[in-house]
């Protein structure tokens, strides 16, 4: 679908995440949402395994510019807050900054690939105060 749309000309450059992290040295990563789903989840997906949520590509889209597991959680957090100048403030836990951070019920590092798009949050704390919890 990709191609399609951008044609056979732009598509070789398209999503080339980790040609963009080689030249800036960090990768803010996100979506396009509300055109694109707004889970954090699928986007790391997405840039690690290089296929959509359905699965497609079958072997993964221009896996050359596939991210490390530890790349793409930086472009979800610490690098996702330098590229809105918050760094200082938010994106990793610091002594301080804001504890803002979720609990995980699946270690995005070392879960099996076919796991990844079925995190689910645990709990949410913002600020340091819990706000949020599954049970």
């Amino acid at each position: 679908w990709a191609e399609e749309r951008l044609g056979k000309t732009r598509i070789k450059n398209a999503y080339a995440y980790k040609q963009l992290l080689l030249q800036n040295g960090w990768l803010p990563l996100g979506t396009d949402f509300p055109v694109e789903d707004i889970s954090p989840f699928k986007t790391f997906y997405a840039a690690v395994v290089r296929k959509d949520n359905q699965g497609f590509h079958a072997n993964g889209f221009q896996t050359e510019n596939a991210l490390t597991r530890e790349e793409a959680l930086r472009g979800i957090t610490i690098w996702a807050a330098k590229a809105n100048f918050l760094e200082k403030e938010t994106g990793s836990l610091e002594i301080g900054k804001k504890a803002d951070f979720i609990l995980l019920d699946n270690d995005l590092l070392k879960s099996a690939e076919q796991n990844l798009l079925n995190t689910k949050v645990q709990a949410t704390w913002v600020d340091g105060k819990k706000v949020f919890s599954r049970k």
